[in-house]
């Protein structure tokens, strides 16, 4: 009688826990992007307007939809649900985040605009981020693309624990780091300035005059 052949599971190899990885990319990814505005905010002193928040905000809501895949896939089992809720996430974020990164490229567009804050490697933060929002859309596409062959089910435990461990940790550290900067910034007001040119925060409460 002949033997059965059980197809080995692609999903289980080393291409096959792609998502999960590039899950842990896209979390150090767009950490370390809000790192880096956080960088030029205290660096160069640069404050931040409303549009640059809510950009933050997005790229922090992308970045905790592949979280919600990295946490999963700690636990040893991930389902396919699962990475669809993960990556619908993020794209939410992305595209929200990229129409508010082009709204604030469109308010300085036209010729002589010197744009606002200091630009980074010639682009403004703003021109920055719409070009990594859409390049993380085209990403998530692709990999929702071929799922079939990148989602693991199991995802093993070393050293992928550790590792989505250290992510998350990161990113935990960065957004609360973020919220005490717009907390500042803001202070005991429910809107942040168009143009603010001080922590707000430090006024309130008496500390500079």
């Amino acid at each position: 009688m002949a033997t059965e052949t059980v197809p080995v599971r692609t999903t289980e190899t080393i291409a096959g826990q792609l998502q999960y990885w590039l899950a842990v990319l896209f979390v150090v990814g767009w950490t370390g992007v809000i790192c880096g505005g956080l960088g030029v905010q205290f660096g160069s002193w640069d404050y931040p307007c409303p549009l640059c928040m809510v950009q933050r905000m997005f790229m922090a809501l992308a970045a905790l939809g592949a979280a919600a895949i990295v946490r999963k896939g700690m636990t040893g089992v991930i389902a396919a649900r699962d990475y669809a809720m993960g990556w619908g996430l993020a794209i939410v974020g992305c595209v929200a985040g990229g129409f508010t990164s082009w709204r604030q490229t469109m308010l300085h567009i036209l010729p002589g605009d010197p744009g606002y804050g200091a630009p980074v490697l010639g682009l403004h933060l703003y021109v920055w981020a719409l070009i990594l929002f859409v390049a993380a859309i085209a990403t998530a596409g692709a990999l929702l693309s071929f799922s079939h062959g990148t989602a693991a089910r199991t995802i093993p435990a070393t050293p992928h624990r550790l590792i989505g461990l250290i992510a998350l940790w990161f990113l935990g550290i960065v957004l609360a780091i973020n919220l005490v900067a717009v907390f500042a910034l803001e202070g005991f007001h429910w809107f942040l300035p168009d143009d603010p040119s001080r922590y707000q925060l430090f006024y309130d409460l008496h500390i500079l005059s």
